[in-house]
C-alpha cells in the first residue's frame, strides 16, 4: 500500500529577495516567498483574484543559485514537499509554520531567456550540484489523418 504522496508544484513570483543564512558546519538555507495568484469572473460577472503566499525554503547550493540570480518579482517554477515546523511563540504558546522544502527550481524570466532548470537535495542530504536540465521538451501533436485516409489497414502500419 502506498504511504501518501507530498509533491507541490508552484509557479509564481518571488514577494522579496531571497535571505540566505549559513551555519558553522558550512551548511546553508535560503528563504523566499512566492506569490501564486488566480482569477475568476464572480456571480455578478466582476473580475475577483486572489494572492496566495508561499514560505520557500532551499538549501545548500540550490539556495546559493536562488541567492546569486533571483530578486524580487523573479517569475520561477519549484517543485518540493510541505513542511509544517513548531515553535513557541511571544506569548509561549504552541504555532506551527508551513513552509515548502524546494527541490526542483526553474527560472521562468531569465535574462538569457530563462529555463535554466536546477535540481537540489530536498532533505539537507548530498546534493549532486546543479544540472542544467534539457528534459522539458515540445512534443508535436500526430499529424491528422486525411479524410480518405483506409483506416482498415493492419495494426503493422501504426505509427507507434
Amino acid at each position: 500500500m502506498a504511504r501518501g504522496v507530498n509533491k507541490v508544484i508552484l509557479i509564481g513570483n518571488l514577494g522579496k529577495d531571497p535571505e540566505t543564512k549559513s551555519f558553522a558546519n558550512g551548511g546553508s538555507v535560503t528563504n523566499a516567498t512566492l506569490a501564486t495568484s488566480e482569477s475568476w469572473k464572480g456571480k455578478d460577472g466582476s473580475q475577483q483574484e486572489h494572492t496566495e503566499w508561499h514560505n520557500l525554503v532551499f538549501n545548500d547550493k540550490l539556495g546559493e543559485i536562488v541567492q546569486k540570480y533571483l530578486r524580487k518579482g523573479s517569475k520561477i517554477y519549484v517543485e518540493g514537499s510541505i513542511r509544517t515546523r513548531k515553535y513557541q511563540d511571544k506569548e509561549g504558546k504552541e504555532a506551527r509554520f508551513m513552509e515548502i522544502r524546494v527541490s526542483e527550481m526553474q527560472m521562468l524570466d531569465g535574462k538569457q531567456g530563462g529555463g535554466d532548470s536546477f535540481e537540489g537535495g530536498s532533505s539537507g542530504g548530498s546534493y549532486g550540484g546543479p544540472s542544467r536540465s534539457s528534459n522539458v521538451q515540445t512534443r508535436q501533436p500526430a499529424a491528422a489523418p486525411a479524410a480518405d485516409s483506409n483506416f482498415g489497414g493492419p495494426d503493422d502500419d501504426i505509427p507507434f
